[in-house]
């Protein structure tokens, strides 16, 4: 009998995890992490214009990057981001300034591609359809001097935007999203501070602009209903991708400090798998989180200060089982007084994705906290 109550338990619980994770809505899709560099890296590392090779981007380092850009003329910086758009904006470590004229040369070009998609007669009515709404969400973040820090055009997408001026800002912050977040969720009118560019715009006001923010979508998130969103599958993936996007900013910016990372949702896996280190974060700050894949804060670094913003009465993540049991959950609350991260207020916040809300005392936390005033 005993064992019958254990495995009705396990798969009750299992049963909780996937459908409460999944609030996105009833899809039960399962997604294939993007990873690895874009196409056109083999031809990158193999360029054969006058001066050093350039790095491959599979092996060589954010700072490797970075070492070969600081060597390189500005006319071959250029002409590689030119000939390789791709690669050069996705490549962490190349100059910031770089990626953002090569993140528009590959955004133009994709559009144009999809523009001729979308009238392709050998398409059906859903594909041109498809490939109108991605051309004019490329128009869109091709408009009024977006500073894109990355974009990848694969799977459903991915793509990060810059608030601020990284060259010259004294303090950094990232925005890492949970589910249902891609190329055309990135941002939205509707439910603005669910989306990263949402927060991060709210965190760059709050801080009367002396924080950078990046509004980082840069990694395969779940959709809707399905195990992706109870497993930890896609939040490794996220991490490596994470922690090269860290590495490359501390390789080219100099701000006071390294980035403070702000963790929504799902992302909160993200960055507790990725375990930042000193030099790679500040602090790290987790709101509606399910759990980080770690058992407490002594799982991570001592040396990161890590936040945990108090849950709203309205925010459903409430309702997740902080379990790790068979593959599935992501551990304990980090909101849970044994945990061991530092409290934030939520007072004024609303929902899952009210934590960002101008007004909030969460915000307002997370602005001293980005400012490194906590």
């Amino acid at each position: 009998m005993r064992g019958f109550r254990a495995r009705h338990a396990i798969a009750a619980t299992a049963v909780a995890l996937a459908t409460v994770l999944g609030a996105g809505g009833w899809a039960a899709d399962t997604q294939t992490p993007v990873t690895g560099p874009p196409p056109g890296s083999a031809a990158f590392a193999a360029d054969a214009s006058p001066g050093p090779r350039p790095p491959d981007p599979v092996t060589a380092s954010p700072a490797d990057v970075a070492a070969f850009f600081a060597a390189a003329a500005p006319a071959r910086q250029d002409a590689l981001a030119a000939r390789y758009p791709l690669v050069v904006g996705n490549l962490d470590g190349a100059p910031v300034a770089l990626r953002y004229r090569a993140n528009a040369l590959a955004l133009a070009a994709e559009r144009t591609r999809e523009l001729a998609r979308a009238t392709d007669p050998a398409l059906t009515p859903q594909d041109h359809q498809a490939a109108r709404t991605r051309a004019e969400r490329y128009r869109t973040l091709l408009d009024g001097g977006r500073q894109v820090l990355a974009f990848d055009p694969r799977g459903r997408g991915q793509v990060a935007e810059v608030y601020g001026d990284l060259a010259t800002a004294a303090r950094t912050a990232v925005v890492v999203p949970g589910s249902d977040i891609d190329l055309l969720s990135f941002d939205r009118a509707s439910d603005p501070y669910g989306t990263p560019a949402g927060m991060a715009q709210a965190l760059y006001r709050a801080t009367d602009g002396r924080t950078a923010v990046i509004a980082w979508a840069g990694y395969t998130t779940p959709v809707g209903l399905g195990p992706d969103a109870a497993t930890e599958d896609l939040a490794r993936a996220g991490a490596s991708r994470l922690t090269r996007l860290l590495d490359g900013l501390a390789a080219t910016t100099r701000p006071q400090a390294p980035a403070t990372v702000f963790c929504h949702s799902y992302g909160s896996v993200v960055c507790g798998l990725a375990r930042p280190t000193p030099a790679r974060a500040s602090g790290v700050v987790v709101l509606g989180s399910p759990g980080m894949g770690v058992d407490s804060a002594a799982d991570l670094d001592p040396g990161v200060p890590l936040w945990a913003t108090a849950r709203n009465g309205s925010d459903w993540i409430g309702d997740v089982p902080n379990v790790r049991l068979l593959g599935l959950g992501h551990g304990a609350d980090p909101t849970a007084p044994g945990f061991g991260a530092r409290p934030l207020p939520a007072t004024g916040s609303h929902g899952h994705t009210g934590y960002f809300a101008p007004g909030t005392a969460s915000l307002a936390a997370y602005a001293a906290v980005a400012l490194g005033r906590a």
